[in-house]
């Protein structure tokens, strides 16, 4: 198995097509196929069954892919990482950022970089904070936003923002900002969540339970879109941090209300893979990255959160 086999196979991957991967990797489609004949037989696996569909991955495909990709990372940041600095940091980064702060930060975050390390390239991953905690711990994003863990060993981890959650519904649950609501209140309506175990749903969980108040949950998502979209269709109601809303409050498709009785906050921290030290140009989108954060708590644009960075 080598660098040439592995790139060979995931741009079959990635394309579907020996003939296509051939073509991006300017070679013979002979020799794409001759690469991916030795790395199976070195293996002693079938990496694709091939038919009319393309080339689909194997059990044992789908596991090699995932591998090679975390190789082939780790070698393109080991060459950025050694190359000559003179002009500039440069070089790929993968942010990783929770649904509820993409909106909020994504684009100053890209605008910021831009700026200031034009030779910086950003990815932005988006997922949720158990999604996030895994990419983190394998090294599949540089730099990624998470819930404060119970435990979270050996990651590199920094408290920034600690947020409180709202209630949130239609204008005509007549929900307001000035009045907080309590969950024995939020529990006389259906109510739409997070599937466990997202990090908002274990907070609700946990409260319901120490509380004694038994909730109407109604129906279950794993995508903040589509919860958001069914509280607009009127089939209940939610909890969800104030970045999550705040563009919807803002022009009134959605109201909110602070949650009390009792008060549920949530910590993000920022965090970096604990098997490497950040690079000069991860450090920079780093601290990038966190300006953008005070400076969104600090502007208002952040409602409901405070600043716990240094």
């Amino acid at each position: 198995m080598d660098f040439k086999q592995l790139r060979a196979f995931l741009t079959v991957v990635d394309t579907g097509s020996v003939s296509r991967a051939a073509v991006l990797l300017n070679l013979v489609q002979p020799a794409v196929s001759r690469q991916l004949k030795m790395l199976e037989t070195d293996l002693g696996v079938t990496l694709f069954e091939r038919g009319r569909k393309g080339m689909q991955l194997t059990a044992s495909g789908q596991t090699l892919a995932e591998h090679a990709r975390r190789v082939l990372n780790e070698i393109e940041r080991a060459r950025e990482d050694v190359k000559p600095t003179r002009a500039g940091l440069h070089g790929t980064v993968t942010v990783g950022v929770l649904p509820s702060t993409a909106d909020l930060l994504a684009s100053a975050l890209v605008g910021a970089v831009a700026d200031r390390h034009p030779g910086i390239l950003l990815r932005i991953s988006m997922g949720y904070a158990g999604h996030l905690r895994q990419w983190v711990e394998q090294g599949e994003v540089d730099v990624g936003l998470l819930y404060e863990p119970h435990r979270l060993a050996e990651d590199r981890t920094q408290p920034l923002v600690e947020e409180a959650l709202w209630v949130v519904g239609l204008p005509t649950t007549a929900l307001d900002f000035d009045a907080p609501i309590s969950l024995h209140d939020v529990a006389r309506h259906p109510l739409i969540l997070p599937n466990a175990p997202h990090g908002l749903r274990t907070l609700v969980d946990h409260a319901s339970a120490s509380t004694g108040i038994r909730l109407n949950v109604v129906a279950e998502t794993n995508a903040m879109g589509v919860q958001k979209a069914l509280v607009i269709g009127g089939l209940g109601i939610t909890i969800l941090p104030a970045s999550a809303v705040v563009e919807d409050v803002a022009r009134r498709a959605l109201v909110a209300a602070p949650l009390t009785e009792p008060v549920l906050t949530r910590r993000i921290v920022i965090a970096t893979p604990p098997n490497r030290l950040p690079s000069p140009t991860v450090q920079a989108v780093k601290t990038v990255l966190e300006e953008c954060m005070r400076l969104a708590v600090q502007r208002g644009d952040w409602p409901a959160a405070r600043w716990l960075g240094m």
